[in-house]
């Protein structure tokens, strides 16, 4: 019989044991900041947040002096590319089939500079090389050595995940791909109504095997977004091309999210009419592709104003993961109410990716997914003192090792792999 090593078992120990976090200041994002408040967890679960003088902490509790700390949810990331993902390949434009699960290297020292900003659950893109480049993967960023330990389970068991859909310039290319903006909404068209066929001999099979049809995995996943199952994640930058995903939203029934939107605010109102919601990316410096030359720092003030559902994301490596908060702060500088940027980093991401119920504020009963901060969470001057996932410390700024992934330096990117929107095969943003 194999006995359990040891720091399994102090870990196994660390879990049971509840943790207070005493006297900080307390933004849940679902309800009114507390200033001076105790944040208590236990089980890997949030059991109680409040004024200090209302939270009873138990006395086997470890009680943590956060006197003069900001507590806010754990960061919730709805596009990135970190763990070296890489989706489809050069053998066609549509490949719904593949899944990101199968690519995501939990080594990748992009998943602790994601701990190192904050970051506790990550939306992980194949790239947008392609009309579909394949499944995503949703990911809590525990401290693992499987990409099984990372992948957020959905109530049926299965992974949890979207798909990743683009248009724009990013998939033109040669045949067998699209050239043109027409070409590529058509064949995206045509494979939605071969999916739709498919559909259908599922349902008139029922449970008779003999009667249903072949198997087909891209065909069975984009049965899954008809279905409402899986949710579409769409790149698009032009305002023609976002009414263009409007079109195929309103024609099939797809539930979506648009992401990026360089030119979203041209638009706003019609994407508000269609309640899709939109993953904004926050890019200060100039450069980058043509498409996005109407981008604007005001397009999530502009969409949030109009009523659309607004998350931020670090689209990383094309922003660094440690700088997520940051993006916040230049949406509120741009003209975003304070507490809607707090909630376009943290709830409105989770109820992009269906994770509401489990994390993006810090409620009773949900996971113990926190980041505490050294001061107020907009400001430039604050740092990421430490990350928790589910009641168990992912990132510590005193530690040596998890500092030099906060800092940078020798050795901090070793084994990193970048992955670009239109470079190679590796094809992100």
């Amino acid at each position: 019989m194999f006995s359990t090593p040891l720091w399994l078992l102090g870990i196994a120990v660390a879990q049971q044991q509840p943790h207070a976090f005493v006297g900080a200041r307390i933004e849940p994002v679902d309800a009114p900041a507390i200033e001076r408040g105790t944040l208590l967890v236990h089980g890997g679960r949030i059991v109680a947040l409040g004024a200090v003088a209302d939270v009873k902490v138990p006395d086997d509790a470890v009680r943590i002096d956060a006197a003069g700390r900001t507590i806010v949810p754990g960061l919730v990331c709805s596009h990135s590319h970190i763990g070296a993902v890489a989706g489809a390949d050069g053998s066609g434009p549509i490949q719904p089939e593949v899944r990101a699960l199968d690519a995501v290297d939990p080594f990748d020292p992009g998943i602790q500079k994601a701990q190192a900003g904050g970051i506790t659950t990550v939306n992980v893109m194949p790239g947008s090389g392609h009309l579909l480049s394949g499944q995503t993967v949703y990911l809590k960023l525990r401290d693992a050595r499987t990409v099984d330990e990372l992948a957020i389970r959905a109530a049926d068991g299965t992974v949890a995940g979207g798909i990743k859909m683009a248009n724009g310039t990013n998939p033109q290319k040669e045949p067998p791909f699209a050239g043109t903006r027409g070409k590529a909404a058509a064949l995206m068209r045509a494979q939605l109504h071969r999916a739709r066929d498919h559909q259908k001999k599922l349902a008139a099979a029922k449970d008779d095997a003999s009667k249903a049809p072949e198997r087909a995995l891209g065909l069975e996943a984009l049965v899954e977004v008809l279905e409402g199952k899986r949710v579409v994640h769409h790149h698009t930058h032009r305002a023609d091309d976002i009414q263009t995903v409007l079109r195929l939203q309103q024609e099939f029934g797809f539930r979506c999210v648009l992401h990026h939107v360089s030119e979203g605010w041209m638009v706003a109102d019609a994407i508000a009419a269609a309640k899709i919601p939109c993953s904004v990316i926050v890019i200060d410096s100039p450069g980058g592709k043509l498409e996005a030359a109407n981008l604007s720092l005001q397009t999530a003030a502009v969409l949030d104003r109009a009523g659309v559902l607004v998350g931020l994301h670090t689209d990383d490596g094309i922003t660094d993961s440690r700088l997520f908060l940051r993006s916040a702060a230049l949406a509120v500088r741009a003209g975003m109410a304070r507490d809607h940027a707090l909630a376009a980093v943290t709830i409105n991401n989770a109820r992009m990716l269906d994770l509401q119920d489990r994390v993006g504020s810090l409620s009773p009963g949900k996971d113990a997914d926190f980041v505490v901060l050294s001061g107020d969470p907009l400001s430039v001057y604050t740092r990421v003192l430490q990350t928790w996932v589910e009641g168990k410390k992912v990132f510590d700024l005193a530690d040596a090792k998890d500092r030099l992934f906060a800092n940078g330096g020798y050795g901090a990117s070793d084994g990193q792999a970048q992955s670009m929107c239109c470079f190679g095969s590796q094809e992100g943003q």
